[in-house]
């Protein structure tokens, strides 16, 4: 819609009716119909669904779809891309990712088992107690 807008204002500005009337009449009739268009495909939201398509899960609980891949004609490779700009350092840490309509993808990451969140959880205990012992030292060293 903008590069149609610009084009049509630029053509107003430099083409062979270089009026500022014109360029608005380009741009109102371009919003107008841009207006009218998107509030149609909201009432029918099937239509909608046909232009824009649905959503389309790539990783289900941490499994790749290779159909949904190959639908999409996307690669591993391209999804690992994908990862790596969402911040992943590949895609064995994300449980879910889906591919939305608009081309934006939304992931979500695993989440450790409970069993690895509290052995974190007991080695950062464990380091806070080593540090205080180690200050205890220094406090009964300098005595």
């Amino acid at each position: 819609m903008l590069l149609s807008l610009s084009n049509t204002v630029q053509n107003a500005i430099i083409g062979n009716d270089n009026s500022v009337l014109g360029g608005m009449v380009g741009a109102f009739t371009l919003l107008a119909v841009n207006y009218l268009v998107v509030r149609f495909l909201f009432k029918h939201r099937r239509l909608d669904e046909l232009f824009e398509g649905t959503p389309t899960i790539l990783i289900e609980n941490g499994r790749i779809l290779n159909s949904s891949l190959s639908k999409e004609l996307m690669t591993e490779s391209e999804l690992m891309t994908v990862a790596h700009r969402q911040g992943f350092a590949g895609l064995h840490q994300i449980d879910r990712c889906v591919l939305e309509p608009g081309g934006t993808f939304f992931i979500t990451p695993k989440k450790p088992p409970q069993a690895e969140l509290n052995h974190h959880e007991l080695m950062e205990s464990l380091t806070q107690i080593r540090k205080r012992l180690d200050l205890l030292h220094e406090e009964i060293g300098k005595r």
